[in-house]
């Protein structure tokens, strides 16, 4: 929508700043919510009960990128951000930088999850911190793209000092 200014510049600093928290609390609150019993039935969300089906299986590839409903939910919604944004240039800067951090989230989920050995310092470092998170205990190390909001949230420990979860793989607490 014209030259980039400043102020696209500051908005898309501020989604850099926001997406580390914003993968881990959709992690904790949203993905990791716990099932609830009501009516006599147990009851789980569609994302939660999607997120328990990756944890149990984390090698299926099919399990690993977001639902197409809740990717086509994302894109809406960020379009729906964009043109309701009192300045529709800095909305849809923040639109555009949120789905390009959205598609590093997918990416770097998949090729984790996918047979590839990685070689770099920090794509080795997400490739081991979303493992432990899978197969040693998966109350830590929830960011995917990021550490920061684990290292500022105290959620990325030292790997010895975390004991191994009998529910990682089920995400069913006993």
């Amino acid at each position: 929508m014209g030259r980039l200014r400043a102020a696209d510049l500051g908005v898309a600093a501020g989604v850099m700043l926001v997406h580390p928290v914003a993968e881990w609390a959709v992690h904790v609150f949203v993905l990791h919510r716990r099932r609830v019993a009501a009516d006599g039935r147990i009851k789980e969300s569609f994302s939660a009960r999607t997120h328990r089906q990756h944890h149990e299986d984390p090698k299926d590839v099919d399990l690993v990128l977001l639902p197409v409903s809740v990717t086509a939910g994302l894109v809406g919604g960020a379009v729906a951000a964009a043109a309701s944004a009192p300045d529709r240039r800095r909305g849809a800067t923040g639109a555009v930088v949120g789905l390009l951090s959205l598609l590093a989230y997918e990416w770097v989920h998949f090729l984790i999850h996918a047979p590839y050995q990685p070689r770099g310092g920090w794509y080795r470092s997400r490739w081991r911190a979303h493992r432990l998170h899978h197969y040693r205990n998966e109350h830590y190390w929830y960011g995917v793209v990021s550490t920061a909001a684990d290292k500022m949230l105290r959620t990325a420990p030292e790997r010895d000092d975390v004991p191994v979860s009998t529910t990682a793989l089920t995400l069913v607490e006993h």
